[in-house]
């Protein structure tokens, strides 16, 4: 997918799910499940981040 090898694939589809758990979080009634959510979101997103960003060879540029 995209030249990504299956650890930049991970990184994309964690990505996704993390962009998603957001959602919830936006509403007006919002509560404390809405918070935790978006902790667990941001972590996917950062997990996703790093394993797309060291899906490289060699050395960075």
């Amino acid at each position: 997918m995209f030249g990504l090898s299956g650890k930049g694939t991970t990184g994309a589809i964690l990505m996704v799910i993390g962009a998603a758990a957001f959602l919830p979080t936006i509403g007006p009634a919002a509560g404390t499940t809405s918070y935790v959510l978006a902790v667990a979101a941001t972590a996917l997103l950062t997990l996703g981040t790093y394993f797309i960003g060291t899906d490289v060879g060699g050395r960075p540029a």
